[in-house]
């Protein structure tokens, strides 16, 4: 039986402790609400940016209809704006770019996290991700001064010994879709790199001391145990370095040549999506030739957003493999 002094000496410290785990209840509320609004406010912000460009764009697409992503024809004068050229010339370039520097990017993060020593690796990643930080005016205008004669150079190589293939035919210009893919796989080697780099190196020890147990060589341990186990991060890395090339917009103006059509060869000059509104949105003198501008960046973004879910769902079904094996 407690004395009643003891019971009332316990009672403020009750009373304490119950007021402490209040204010760190009502202070775990505070901040799980703070959390949320900050995470519901980017979603936000990408919605309201659709209803924008949606509202501003809305004159062209229901002027043009279809027609607006399936025509051939830009003219400003005649009030006749359609962008498939430019819908090719985006989809190309990046294509083109992650042909060019996906297998660049992978062989130089194998070998900066499988088998460069430390004094050499250390320095290599430093410089790569510092490449990746160069602004895009400065590697527009590197790209037009230095890649691009040797581009013409390339050029004339290909056209004089595969000039029979339509994507190696046309006069060897240097500026146009071959150059701005070249240039774009520059920028986006860096990020390539460095993620699958990380990627690789997040992959367990035992991994490879299994492999090698069984008396596998070094390659047979990356390529049957390594990559296999970190494909997923490789494709998330490919994704991303996509996602950069499709939106990428003043160094490819410089050097893609800004020729609004479709043509099979990779000399050729063309134009991308962001090229064409970097490049034409000051000369945008009436409402439906801005509206129509507004339109093209719609396109581009919904561009982006099909490629980045398409991206998603093949990692989401690479991971699921990898769990059920």
């Amino acid at each position: 039986m407690a004395f009643p002094s003891a019971v009332a000496r316990s009672d403020p410290l009750a009373a304490l402790a119950s007021k402490g785990k209040a204010r760190r209840y009502t202070a775990d509320l505070l901040f799980t609400a703070v959390l949320l609004v900050m995470a519901a406010a980017i979603p936000l912000l990408g919605l309201l940016l659709v209803i924008s460009m949606l509202q501003e764009g809305l004159p062209a697409l229901t002027t043009f209809g279809l027609q607006f992503i399936w025509g051939t024809t830009w003219n400003p004068v005649t009030h006749d704006f359609a962008v498939l050229p430019a819908i090719y010339g985006t989809l190309a370039t990046a294509s083109v770019a992650l042909i060019l520097a996906v297998p660049i990017g992978l062989g130089a993060a194998i070998f900066l996290a499988e088998l460069a020593p430390r004094w050499i690796a250390q320095p290599v990643s430093f410089l790569i991700e510092m490449l990746a930080a160069i602004p895009s005016v400065i590697i527009g205008l590197w790209g037009l001064f230095v890649v691009v004669p040797i581009v013409r150079q390339v050029e004339s190589l290909l056209g004089s010994n595969l000039g029979f293939l339509p994507i190696f035919s046309g006069p060897a210009y240097g500026i146009g879709l071959l150059a701005a893919s070249v240039l774009l796989a520059v920028m986006i080697l860096p990020i390539i790199t460095a993620v699958t780099r990380e990627v690789l190196r997040a992959v367990p020890s035992s991994q490879r001391e299994a492999m090698l147990a069984l008396g596998a060589t070094r390659w047979e341990t990356i390529s049957a145990a390594v990559l296999p186990y970190g494909r997923s991060g490789v494709v998330g890395a490919t994704i991303l370095a996509l996602g950069r090339a499709l939106g990428e917009t003043l160094a490819v103006s410089i050097i893609i040549g800004n020729s609004f059509k479709i043509s099979g060869s990779l000399f050729a000059p063309a134009t991308t999506l962001a090229s064409l509104i970097a490049t034409q949105f000051r000369e945008a003198d009436t409402p439906l030739y801005l509206s129509a501008l507004m339109a093209a960046g719609l396109v581009l973004f919904a561009i982006t957003v099909i490629v980045n879910v398409a991206a998603r769902i093949l990692i989401w079904r690479l991971g699921a493999q990898a769990v059920t094996r």
